[in-house]
């Protein structure tokens, strides 16, 4: 086998490796032992949803995501389960995406004031095919947006599990979780997350 040929072979042998990767990072559901229902918790992020808010809805139902796989800025697999310990605001997005566009501004200003030990934004661009890493790169490059970190899902999957769940249907999409990575809340849609009702959400979350 020529020199070209092997390295084909190798670029294709890794590329399954990562989607294998992300399948069974995706496609099982969370264990039940992970997340149980959470009422109460549900009912005071559902009260603080009020305003530029309001669509946002607790659930505390006991679906779970640590499981749940993507990469780092460098394509490095990561999951949620990395993040335990912090409370999480998890905003999936795209470039070609004019809502998530407009969002950008306001969770780039929520994670500047409110991450710390235990809160952070955690966006997650949806920028399918080789080249979604590099489009999202860019688009944060280009808005100036220094506190959200690039964290991507090129495979689609991630979302594609809220979507089979019945958990959100298009972008932008946000979950609010717990330190468990345990699904509290959920908006569909953008928001004025830097915004007085958006804090007010926050410190209810992070109450919990």
């Amino acid at each position: 086998m020529t020199p070209r040929r092997l390295l084909v072979a190798a670029l294709v042998i890794a590329a399954v490796a990562i989607a294998i990767t992300f399948w069974v990072g995706n496609a099982g559901s969370p264990k039940a032992s992970d997340c149980v229902p959470q009422p109460a918790a549900a009912k005071k992020v559902d009260a603080a949803a009020t305003g530029q808010l309001a669509a946002l809805n607790g659930t505390g139902t006991g679906r779970g995501y640590a499981d749940m796989a993507f990469t780092d800025k460098d394509g490095k697999p990561v999951k949620l389960a990395d993040f335990a310990g912090k409370f999480l605001l998890v905003n999936f997005w795209a470039s070609w995406c004019i809502p998530c566009r407009a969002e950008m501004p306001a969770l780039d200003k929520l994670a500047a004031a409110e991450n710390g030990p235990d809160f952070m934004v955690l966006p997650i661009n949806l920028d399918v095919g080789s080249g979604g890493l590099d489009k999202a790169r860019k688009f944060l490059a280009d808005g100036g947006w220094k506190n959200l970190p690039l964290y991507a899902d090129s495979t689609f999957d991630a979302f594609k599990r809220l979507q089979t769940e019945a958990v959100a249907a298009g972008l932008p999409s946000s979950l609010l979780l717990d330190k468990k990575g345990c699904e509290i809340g959920v908006l569909q849609g953008p928001a004025e997350w830097d915004s007085p009702d958006g804090k007010t959400v926050i410190d209810a979350l992070k109450s919990i």
